[in-house]
């Protein structure tokens, strides 16, 4: 058993490698990748879920694996998919992931995974925010690097559902990326 959790953790790895491509519509070269992006995104859901009275760990769980399925069918951005059949795509690949597992550990992943493509929780919707944020927050740093990404700052404001999450939005968008070192 230990030894399928083993190439589920080196599959995991390739996330490292697997860069976001939406970012090069934008002109970005070296993007960043989608275990960096998860890393923030876990960040970010630890906050919205402890201003939220959330369950943190949940939370936390929901993020860390929420572009797993990338280690396999790459991130496909949104113009890309609008070529491609995508509907549960992502949902078989984890099945498949997930399948040789112990069995209580890919049941585990596959429900949470569900309840975030759901969003019928609170710890959903702060996760999916949280993946929005990490995003703007990107973005504005790509800005800063004189690369033309309104059109992603616009789409992850306009996509924030939960009230903390648009209060963190909003600041970061009256923020100055730098700032953090003054």
């Amino acid at each position: 058993m230990e030894d399928h959790l083993a190439r589920y953790l080196y599959e995991l790895g390739l996330l490292k490698r697997v860069q976001r491509s939406g970012w090069w519509l934008a002109g970005v070269r070296d993007a960043e990748s989608v275990a960096e992006h998860s890393f923030r995104v876990a960040v970010i859901a630890y906050v919205l879920a402890e201003s939220e009275g959330a369950d943190i760990g949940k939370a936390l769980a929901m993020a860390l694996f929420h572009d797993t399925a990338e280690a396999r069918v790459n991130d496909l951005h949104r113009l890309a998919r609008s070529y491609v059949e995508w509907s549960g795509v992502e949902e078989r690949v984890v099945g498949d992931q997930t399948r040789r597992l112990p069995e209580k550990l890919g049941a585990k992943l596959r429900g949470l995974l569900a309840e975030l493509r759901e969003k019928t929780t609170l710890e959903a919707r702060l996760v999916k925010d949280a993946d929005r944020l990490e995003c703007l927050l990107q973005a504005r740093e790509y800005a800063q690097q004189g690369h033309a990404v309104e059109e992603w700052i616009g789409s992850s404001l306009d996509e924030l559902e939960t009230e903390a999450a648009k209060k963190l939005g909003k600041a970061i968008l009256e923020t100055d990326p730098g700032s953090w070192r003054r």
